[in-house]
């Protein structure tokens, strides 16, 4: 009995996100007038790239997708690329308003907390994601103390809730498939995409984690390509396909046109095909374990009964 509500409960959701991703474009506050400052920050040891985007009639300013790093083998925190969001605001004279986390990272440890101890501003993550703590709480046989309502953020955005960075209205976009707490976050003519798209020669995200979806995430980059062509596109990731230089910016023009997962009118049947064969080719990234543990708490490393930093392996569980 208990299975199969949870069964129910969950194609309840499922039938919710559809609604979501089915909401027309036009129902969304677009605004291309508005061209914000964004500047990227690679990190090569995770492939991630870090946004700091500027109102251009203010100082205020917002982080996407922040990394603390971490020597897994040698269980070693530090926070090289955090102080350089964090001197690169400060010698701008910027005033942080929000740290945006696009979705809860398996592949690098936030560093939001940190970001927000020095400067201030307020952690925003997707409303769903009290769904990815319920599953994860489980796995790693969290206890009780582990809060899985989202408390750990300072927002939890809803599809098309709207925020401001300075004059500049933003508004978040539930595109679930890779995560169901996955949002892309559109500002001005600029859209943060988080991993639901790639490069268009990188494709797209894999579906195969827990709460994934090959179908939804088709659905929810037809909703990002439902976007002005013009809208310039800004990637989470990029893994250099082929040797090539880092690259992070692309239009919606481009991903129609030439994306190797969804370019060229590719149907839905063909990416569910396509993205679940390649997906049982991929190992887990190499930093789920630590990630996934800090992420669910906003960037907050987990503690012992004693108090101390720790983090848990699971076996056979994911």
């Amino acid at each position: 009995m208990n299975e199969m509500n949870q069964q129910q409960r969950m194609d309840a959701h499922n039938a919710r996100m559809s609604e979501e991703i089915a909401r027309p474009i036009a129902g969304y506050p677009v605004n291309m007038q508005v061209r914000p400052e964004v500047e990227g920050f690679y990190d090569e040891a995770t492939a991630t790239i870090s946004y700091i985007v500027k109102d251009p009639t203010s100082n205020a300013c917002a982080v996407i997708d922040s990394v603390m790093d971490i020597d897994y083998a040698a269980g070693r925190i530090t926070f090289d690329h955090a102080d350089m969001l964090i001197a690169r605001i400060r010698e701008r004279g910027l005033e942080l308003q929000w740290i945006i986390e696009t979705h809860a990272h398996a592949d690098h440890l936030s560093a939001a907390p940190y970001i927000q101890q020095k400067l201030g501003g307020k952690i925003g993550i997707g409303e769903n994601i009290r769904i990815v703590q319920e599953v994860f709480g489980k796995i790693f046989n969290e206890g009780t103390e582990f809060q899985r309502d989202g408390s750990q953020f300072d927002a939890l955005f809803k599809d098309g809730d709207t925020y401001m960075i300075g004059n500049m209205q933003a508004f978040a976009m539930h595109t679930p498939g890779h995560t169901p707490a996955c949002m892309t976050h559109v500002i001005g003519d600029a859209a943060f995409v988080g991993d639901t798209l790639f490069m268009p020669d990188g494709g797209s995200a894999r579906a195969d984690f827990p709460g994934g979806d090959a179908g939804m995430l088709y659905d929810s980059i037809m909703k990002v390509l439902s976007l002005p062509d013009e809208m310039r596109l800004f990637m989470c990731h990029d893994y250099k396909p082929g040797g090539r230089e880092v690259k992070w910016e692309t239009t919606v023009a481009e991903e129609k046109a030439h994306n190797i997962h969804v370019g060229g009118g590719r149907t839905r049947e063909e990416f569910i095909k396509l993205r679940t064969e390649r997906d049982k080719t991929l190992s887990m990234p190499t930093l789920i374990i630590p990630s996934i543990q800090v992420n669910i708490r906003a960037g907050r490393i987990p503690r012992d009964k004693d108090g101390n930093e720790m983090l848990k392996v699971p076996i056979n569980k994911l």
